[in-house]
């Protein structure tokens, strides 16, 4: 299945980074104005099995380096192994807080200060565990001509819903980061509640 595109494309740039050259092309909801960004290593637009990290915008970790969340390694991590395979995606949805944006998620901080865990913070504050769509990102994708992917994720919920999208999964590359202090107990949450394949012997 191939939904109708809800997104505009916008120009598409060189960007050189610390972890690789990549292009750079914003796409923007036709109805929302909320907008995307799309890093792009080599030529895809015919390939299958692609090399693609499907990320939620974490302004704490992608930006400031939190050590509350494992976001931010996980983003740079997948920009290394797309350099190094020579070929691939990142698809940078804006979705903080899984879906539930930047004040509710702050204020989901405070009640894990409090004694809760992430999963009981969201719920607590009248949200599903989890928000996060990603219908958009298979629009972004069908835009560029990507059908097959290499998924870079340890979230089962979001080779589900992908799939449902139409995007074909063909293989699931978990990224492992290593616990510290502050998250191993979100980190935690995340794989037996969640479902999250967190360290290589999972299946």
């Amino acid at each position: 299945m191939v939904r109708k595109t809800s997104i505009i494309k916008g120009e598409r740039v060189q960007l050189p980074t610390k972890y690789g050259h990549f292009e750079l092309i914003p796409f923007q909801e036709k109805i929302s104005g909320l907008e995307h960004i799309v890093l792009i290593k080599g030529n895809i637009s015919t390939k299958d099995n692609v090399l693609t990290r499907i990320h939620s915008s974490c302004a704490t970790g992608d930006i400031f380096g939190s050590l509350k969340c494992d976001c931010g390694e996980q983003l740079i991590a997948s920009m290394k192994l797309i350099e190094k395979e020579g070929q691939g995606i990142i698809v940078y949805l804006q979705q903080e807080g899984r879906g539930i944006g930047l004040m509710n998620k702050i204020k989901a901080y405070k009640l894990q200060e409090q004694g809760m865990d992430t999963l009981e913070a969201n719920v607590h504050l009248g949200f599903a565990p989890d928000e996060r769509e990603y219908e958009v990102g298979a629009d972004i994708l069908n835009a560029l001509g990507v059908h097959k992917i290499k998924l870079l994720t340890n979230n089962p919920d979001k080779i589900n819903k992908l799939e449902q999208s139409g995007i074909k999964i063909v293989e699931r590359i978990p990224i492992i980061i290593n616990s510290n202090e502050f998250n191993k107990d979100y980190l935690s949450t995340k794989e037996t509640q969640m479902g999250h394949q967190l360290s290589e012997n999972d299946t």
